[in-house]
């Protein structure tokens, strides 16, 4: 099972604004209340994730290694990550309003083991509000 969620956050900032916040794998990791701790590639900005899933099967945190896929500054980026328990693909799209920015977000996890779509499932909203939580309180 796929578990596939998109959300639309409108802002009052310009669109390089957003692009500053969202372009970084640093404030995408620390916006998800799962990354427990992540290490950011300098050289190349890969990341990897140390991931805490409350599920039966995972007794320790999951590594993620995640890179930039797309890149198109300052309007979408896409990343993925992939680790033995679930992949994840999430996409950001920057678009300009008038007097501000519309952020389109879309996430799809693919669970490997039993028990990883039913969290993603019942928690990948309250991610995305984590992630909005997050991106208002740097840039307004």
């Amino acid at each position: 099972m796929t578990v596939r969620v998109r959300r639309v956050f409108e802002f009052d900032v310009p669109p390089e604004s957003i692009w500053e916040f969202i372009a970084d794998p640093a404030e995408r990791a620390d916006a998800i209340s799962v990354v427990d701790r992540y290490e950011v590639d300098a050289d190349t900005g890969d990341a990897t994730w140390h991931v805490r899933l409350p599920i039966p099967l995972v007794k320790s945190t999951v590594r993620v290694e995640t890179r930039d896929v797309a890149r198109d500054p300052p309007t979408h980026v896409k990343f993925t990550g992939t680790s033995s328990v679930f992949r994840v693909t999430g996409e950001h799209v920057i678009e300009p309003t008038d007097g501000g920015s519309r952020l389109i977000n879309e996430f799809v996890v693919d669970g490997r083991i039993p028990g990883v779509e039913r969290f993603f499932e019942r928690n990948l909203d309250s991610e995305l509000e984590n992630l909005e939580r997050a991106l208002r309180r740097a840039v307004e």
